[in-house]
């Protein structure tokens, strides 16, 4: 086991709209910690209202690191996003402060803590993949995926074809299964710790219809608008965002107002639930209810346990 001398560094992680970022600014401002963002899409400059991206304003002073790095028409990938946060992350712990992760993407979050190297890629094939995707769709590209990695195919959207490429990348460059090269259970630092807001269905669903009318309200197809006429629809990971595709479509004609705003409210639902299930299935997280007036107390006393395993 590594020495390990620096404080924890705590994953708030879980469904969308679950409270996260709420918990997240708590645990920071009682720890003196700064927020490290592992949402995928929150990397975006402009990608606001429809990330629900916290405002400046309401930071609470609280530094927040791996935001707004990138234009719309740039891709973020895992590899990137790895050694971008385990960086900050470094710089943190070297300022002795608390780094605290704050996002739903799952395959992000792991990659970040646990031990995890990247298969390698080809880039004529997966051009080639990538032209199919193109010629067939999605939904034939996820079929063809779940033919040879069931699993692979239960964790990536159907309309996610990116990461469908991508694993079907993997397959081919490696002759075995893509789910077979995830992260393996090993925290890289032993100083880790996931915490999961613990939410149940009826009470997440309706956070989720509330927070997608509010993007609405709060200027959501202005932001598509204006993120259109900088290419959004051209970035490969930006482009698919959920609710940045229903706005676009009804600025189109395609969508009425109500018809996009119900489609983002289904297809976000969707999407929390493959978050609670990628994130149920790691034993390690600890869940605390997100109406529990004691749950920072009870996070706090999970960190302490960690410290206290590592330097008993």
């Amino acid at each position: 086991m590594p020495d390990a001398t620096h404080p924890v560094t705590v994953a708030v992680v879980g469904a969308t709209a679950s409270g996260k970022t709420g918990l997240g600014l708590d645990l920071a401002e009682r720890v003196g910690g700064e927020v490290v963002n592992t949402d995928a899409m929150q990397v975006y400059r402009g990608m606001d209202v429809g990330t629900a991206k916290l405002p400046p304003a309401e930071r609470r002073g609280i530094p927040h690191h791996l935001l707004d790095l990138l234009d719309v028409t740039e891709t973020a990938t895992v590899a990137q996003f790895q050694v971008w946060a385990r960086t900050v992350i470094a710089e943190v712990h070297g300022r002795d402060a608390t780094p605290v992760l704050v996002g739903g993407s799952a395959l992000y979050t792991r990659a970040i803590l646990d031990r995890f190297e990247f298969p390698g890629t080809d880039d004529s094939l997966r051009r080639e993949l990538e032209a199919e995707l193109e010629r067939v769709g999605p939904a034939a590209m996820h079929e063809r995926l779940a033919r040879l990695d069931p699993e692979a195919a239960d964790r990536i959207l159907v309309d996610n074809g990116r990461r469908v490429v991508r694993a079907l990348e993997v397959i081919a460059l490696t002759g075995r299964p893509w789910s077979a090269s995830l992260p393996q259970l090993e925290y890289a630092d032993p100083l880790t710790l996931q915490v999961g807001v613990d939410i149940d269905r009826p009470a997440l669903d309706a956070r989720i219809d509330r927070r997608v009318r509010e993007m609405y309200d709060d200027g959501l197809v202005e932001e598509v608008e204006r993120l259109l006429d900088l290419g959004l629809e051209q970035g490969r990971t930006a482009g698919r965002a959920i609710g940045y595709r229903e706005a676009a479509a009804y600025l189109r004609g395609e969508l009425g107002r109500e018809d996009a705003i119900t489609r983002t409210q289904a297809a976000t639902r969707r999407f929390a639930r493959r978050q609670d299930s990628w994130f149920r299935k790691d034993p390690r997280v600890v869940w605390v209810a997100y109406d529990d007036p004691q749950r920072l107390e009870r996070v706090l006393a999970a960190v302490e346990a960690v410290r206290e395993s590592v330097h008993p």
